[in-house]
């Protein structure tokens, strides 16, 4: 990460969630999810490759100067952040999230709602690959208009301040 974007990060103790983004694409989109993680106290987890440098502007602007309040982890691939994952949060689930299902997020069970849950989103063009979503519980966001999908920030604050709610933060 470049310098502005990699000073010392905050190390959340036992945080609520975490998201995850796999190979994110939009930078302004992921600084605006960082700001969000800052806000909630939640890490931030980017399997790369990543659709953008991390040291774009637009990154670094859409997040403000709130870096140094995200604790970010980068991970080279989804099998080496599956690595870290089972290292860092051991026992946690993972949700994935993706506008090709029929469950709305709404409609976890109990037993998927627990602190450290992992929520994980695709890339804006794309979405998950199938051979992630049939390995994890998928979830989507229910939309009655005639739109494909929302906007990655968008969801990822629906879907966090849902399980946040869940899990009595607030």
């Amino acid at each position: 990460m470049s310098e502005s974007i990699s000073r010392a990060r905050k190390k959340i103790a036992d945080p609520a969630l975490h998201i995850i983004l796999y190979e994110p694409e939009i930078p302004a989109n992921t600084g605006n999810i960082a700001r969000l993680c800052a806000a909630a106290e939640l890490p931030l987890h980017l399997i790369h490759p990543l659709g953008f440098k991390t040291d774009d502007r637009h990154l670094k602007r859409a997040g403000l100067d709130y870096w140094s309040e995200v604790e970010v982890h980068e991970h080279e691939n989804f099998a080496a952040f599956e690595t870290c994952w089972r290292n860092l949060v051991p026992a946690a689930p993972i949700i994935a999230l993706s506008a090709r299902t029929e469950t709305p997020y709404s409609r976890s069970g109990e037993d998927l709602v627990r602190r450290g849950l992992g929520l994980l989103f695709g890339p804006e063009t794309r979405g998950l690959p199938r051979e992630i979503t049939c390995r994890f519980p998928t979830f989507t966001i229910p939309m009655t208009g005639r739109v494909r999908s929302l906007n990655l920030s968008t969801a990822v604050g629906i879907v966090a301040y849902h399980f946040l709610e869940r899990l009595e933060i607030f």
